[in-house]
């Protein structure tokens, strides 16, 4: 049984005083972009086009290329974009649509926003991904919807998923919020079902300086719609042909965003590359590792599993080592969604993996000695 470590314990391999190791840093990548960057913030302000305008449209054009996807509409966040997705999709009042019971709740909001109904489904045991075995328990006959969730940066099972919602007849709206980066079949997560939605949360792999989100799709009809849902409704200014909503891109975040994207490939392969050195780094403790099981994987996490989850945070925060809980409470156990939760349903795969879930800290401008550092930490406490 592993004994609960002090910092004093804890010594760097090369013997130099305990450095402090942050769960990510995003001045890191500000300084990267920054030179170029206020060159456009320059331009934005004097054009004084913040809401929309052509800088969101020009990004729009920028990932839509990037993504090899023939539209892709700027929101104001990755939960956002979900809500749209949904709505554009037909999905009603009354309808059930299916996802993982680990994930983080944004994945549910848009659904009980509509006042829907999602269906928990239990995930698999090496991905956290959506379980599609126990989603077919689940089809009744108000099942519209499917929303695999591309976890950490794992892909789900897309051709499990696609086939599962052919058989079905169920629209696929792709949660890739933590994915960009990731493919499937070397096509980029998000592009695979009829929708896909993307977060640009500050720390993800591609993160705004603010919120922001996005919403890829090859239909035109839906890609027209929702563009005119972000903006209030409006068919053509001040012409509202439906109820729509404020959610609209700003230009600041468009400006960042472009700025990283250019970089996203180069920082997606020194994410593996981290990802690598932990994993050989870690080998052998009696620690669920992740894999890469589907294809690829853009590591927008290193998520580690150990029944001493929490006695290992704290050891690891005594060393001055941020960690990150992703996500300890499961949907089916959120007191906010509880009537949804089907009686007698279980989930002991997805409360395994909300209890013991540690997220190591992985980020592009983290040193090896810093990544080194933290192995030894964690070795270090399971001897």
């Amino acid at each position: 049984m592993p004994l609960k470590s002090s910092p004093t314990q804890i010594a760097h391999s090369k013997q130099t005083e305990i450095v402090k190791v942050p769960f990510n840093n995003l001045a890191w990548q500000w300084d990267q972009i920054a030179a170029t960057a206020r060159r456009d913030f320059d331009r934005l302000f004097e054009s004084s086009q913040f809401s929309s305008g052509p800088f969101v449209a020009g990004f729009e054009e920028q990932i839509s290329e990037w993504l090899e996807v023939a539209h892709a509409i700027g929101v104001n966040s990755g939960t956002s974009a979900l809500h749209l997705a949904l709505l554009v999709a037909g999905i009603q009042a009354g309808d059930e649509v299916l996802i993982p019971a680990h994930t983080f709740i944004g994945t549910a909001w848009g659904i009980v926003y509509i006042g829907a109904v999602p269906a928990f489904c239990e995930v698999d045991e090496r991905t956290g991904t959506i379980d599609i075995a126990a989603a077919r328990k689940l089809v009744t006959p108000r099942t519209r919807a499917i929303i695999p969730v591309h976890l950490y940066g794992q892909p789900a099972n897309m051709d499990a998923v696609l086939g599962f919602a052919r058989e079905h007849g169920l629209k696929v709206i792709e949660d890739a919020a933590q994915s960009i980066g990731a493919t499937w079949s070397g096509r980029a997560t998000g592009t695979l079902g009829d929708l896909g939605c993307v977060s640009f949360y500050p720390g993800k792999n591609l993160g705004a300086a603010g919120e922001a989100g996005l919403v890829v799709t090859s239909n035109s009809e839906y890609a027209e719609r929702l563009r005119t849902l972000r903006n209030h409704g409006q068919a053509e200014r001040y012409v509202h042909s439906e109820i729509g909503f404020n959610y609209r891109m700003d230009g600041l975040q468009a400006v960042v965003l472009s700025h990283k994207l250019r970089r996203l490939a180069e920082w997606t392969r020194e994410r593996n590359r981290l990802a690598a050195k932990y994993s050989a780094g870690l080998l052998g403790l009696p620690l669920s590792l992740p894999e890469i099981c589907h294809q690829s994987h853009c590591w927008h996490l290193y998520v580690a599993r150990t029944p001493f989850r929490d006695r290992l945070r704290e050891a690891l925060a005594g060393s001055e080592i941020e960690t990150g809980l992703h996500y300890p409470v499961p949907l089916h156990r959120q007191p906010c969604l509880s009537k949804y939760v089907r009686a007698n349903a279980s989930y002991p795969v997805a409360d395994r993996w909300a209890r013991e879930s540690l997220s190591l800290p992985l980020f592009v401008g983290m040193s090896d000695a810093q990544l080194e550092y933290v192995v030894a930490a964690v070795r270090n406490f399971f001897q």
